[in-house]
């Protein structure tokens, strides 16, 4: 099995369409806003997170904001942390991870 994934490859689906709940996710989840979740796909880049309370909701938190004294978080892992920005464009919300956030030592 790869070390990479999609979060369809690993069972997880949307409860409603992503695209028509956008609206409603960017409402909910404004940037600032705390959130726990699962780590659902994992990819070179980042990994993609369900969140609790917001079943059509993705998040990714990108490897372009982990510590380099850090690896990225697994399939099934538990996380937490805070949006960070929304991307219209792929209906995703963006994640610091709060394990990641308490390192200065970010990658460029």
């Amino acid at each position: 099995m790869s070390e990479y994934s999609w979060p369809g490859e690993n069972g997880w689906s949307p409860a409603a369409d992503p695209t028509a709940a956008w609206p409603k996710t960017v409402r909910v989840l404004p940037v600032g806003t705390r959130i726990t979740g699962r780590v659902i796909g994992r990819q070179p880049f980042g990994v993609f997170l369900s969140v609790d309370g917001h079943p059509d909701a993705v998040g990714l938190a990108r490897i372009d904001r982990m510590p380099v004294c850090l690896d990225l978080p697994t399939v099934g892992q538990r996380v937490s942390g805070e949006v960070v920005w929304h991307a219209d464009h792929n209906h995703q919300v963006g994640v610091l991870l709060g394990e990641w956030a308490r390192h200065e030592e970010l990658t460029t």
